[in-house]
């Protein structure tokens, strides 16, 4: 690991303009999106999420530059517990299931599905639970269960729903029901 470089994530920003500056350097640097990634898949460091956010926006524009790190984000879904991780990492989720570029193996898909359904379990925060939401209803298309469990899911009393899961809440249940 260069320390140049992992201190460059330590500083980062939430600033858009940083944030695509490190993007940009992600898609010239394989070193760098390299340990973009093992930071971003270690929630023990706790700049982890820095590198998530970075993550978020390589995924968003060129998703296959992610598909040789597949196995070690999968297998972090389920351990990530702050917000500002489980949002950014959520959204790669809802790129993996969506994007055609990249053939997920049934056990990426099952992962994905795993730690999505932990973020809403663990009742993240609004964007978080929309894009774990628009993921699993994607994957559901391929492995009805996750219709079911999403209908159970949404079934449930939700304590005191702001008007942004409500709407998140109606959207999904709209479509489970057109399908």
């Amino acid at each position: 690991m260069n320390p140049d470089d992992y201190s460059q994530i330590a500083s980062i920003k939430a600033y858009r303009a940083t944030r695509d500056f490190y993007k940009m350097r992600a898609f010239e640097s394989p070193e760098f999106l390299a340990l973009l990634v093992a930071v971003g898949c270690n929630p023990k460091d706790k700049h982890h999420y820095k590198a998530l956010w970075i993550l978020e926006l390589v995924a968003e524009e060129r998703i296959a530059l992610l598909a040789p790190y597949l196995d070690e984000f999968c297998n972090t879904l389920s351990q990530l517990t702050l917000d500002p991780a489980v949002r950014p990492a959520s959204k790669i989720c809802l790129f993996l299931v969506t994007q055609k570029e990249i053939v997920l193996p049934s056990f990426h898909e099952e992962k994905i599905i795993e730690g999505c359904l932990d973020f809403i379990f663990r009742e993240a925060k609004v964007a978080t639970i929309a894009y774990a939401l628009r993921a699993l209803f994607r994957l559901g298309e391929k492995y009805p269960w996750v219709h079911d469990e999403l209908r159970l899911l949404l079934s449930r009393e939700w304590e005191n729903p702001s008007p942004a899961m409500r709407f998140v809440l109606k959207e999904t249940l709209h479509r489970l029901a057109n399908r």
